[in-house]
């Protein structure tokens, strides 16, 4: 059990986050956080293809148009239909023209994020630890949606 003073100390400090956070335009759509600034990502329409039991995610376009310094990126969520709890994190594989991510019954593992509400229904979603370059997305669990961006 929490003591309620650490509880007030908590709310408290997300009351202040949230005050200085930039407001994303458009639920359901993470923002890459720099500064004051947001970068809406990518939300990617995704070809799905089946390999035995194997399921080939396909996104058109080498690189995503939503880039970002930051090894370990951060995010602002403003949610409406899609939780922020339900967004995971992956490294997709550039190949071509395209980018994919394929997922079997051992994996890929999502990388890990830290989750923070702020009040109302925005949420700071961050990488746990820092990213080599490259192509990456969250994805929702609940939806299936893709929103990709690079880290260069």
């Amino acid at each position: 059990m929490i003591p309620r003073s650490a509880l007030a100390v908590a709310l408290a400090l997300a009351a202040a986050l949230a005050q200085n956070e930039p407001k994303p335009e458009k639920p359901d759509l993470p923002y890459l956080k720099h500064a004051s600034t947001l970068i809406a990502t990518e939300a990617a329409v995704v070809k799905q293809e089946k390999h035995g039991s194997n399921t080939r995610y396909i996104i058109a376009g080498a690189n995503s148009p939503a880039r970002t310094p930051l090894a370990a990126p951060i995010f602002l969520f403003q949610s409406d239909k899609i939780a922020a709890d339900s967004l995971e994190f992956y490294r997709l594989e550039s190949k071509g023209d395209h980018r994919e991510i394929e997922y079997s019954k051992s994996g890929p593992e999502p990388l890990r994020l830290i989750v923070t509400r702020l009040p109302g229904s925005l949420y700071r979603v961050e990488a746990y630890e820092g990213q080599e370059e490259g192509e990456y997305a969250l994805r929702s669990r609940d939806s299936g949606t893709f929103f990709c961006f690079a880290i260069y």
